[in-house]
């Protein structure tokens, strides 16, 4: 197992200390990708390792990074619907209207899994609701087509 495999699969485990001690030996490994394009911080937000997580910001992870399909830890833990998670990592920089691949931001992915909370904390700090994705529709094209009403009310 060569040294990225080694910290994805430590990440994976939550041994904090353990992370802490492969960061301090190899600075690196927190600008890593493993073969979906996940960068650690990614990986991380997407198990809600919450703790793991502020270490690798704590690192210098880069936040906004991408994934193969261009996806950011944000559009993970909106979509999932991690909370404290999404709230830190836009505490820390991260940027809530960055879209991947297919045109798709942080808030369009809340409302097509209906996150009220993260749609909430996404508009909360200035997500704009008014992007259109690859298929031109908006976050309210999305709330409206699936009947989330809830959303569809903020979104209005």
């Amino acid at each position: 197992m060569n040294a990225t495999e080694l910290f994805f699969s430590t990440i994976q485990s939550g041994n904090i200390e353990n992370i802490k001690l492969q960061l301090a030996n190899n600075p690196e490994v927190v600008n890593a990708k493993d073969v979906r394009g996940f960068t650690p911080l990614i990986f991380a937000a997407y198990f809600d390792k919450e703790l793991i997580a502020k270490v690798l910001i704590e690192h210098k992870a880069p936040i906004d990074a991408k994934d193969a399909s261009g996806n950011t830890a944000l559009m993970g833990v909106c979509f999932k619907e991690y909370m404290k998670l999404a709230s830190y990592l836009i505490k820390h920089g991260a940027n809530v209207n960055v879209s991947n691949t297919n045109g798709t931001t942080p808030l369009i992915f809340s409302v097509m899994y209906n996150k009220l909370k993260s749609v909430e904390l996404l508009l909360k700090h200035d997500a704009d609701s008014s992007v259109k994705d690859n298929d031109q529709k908006t976050a309210l094209d999305y709330a409206v087509e699936k009947k989330f009403e809830a959303i569809e009310a903020l979104l209005k």
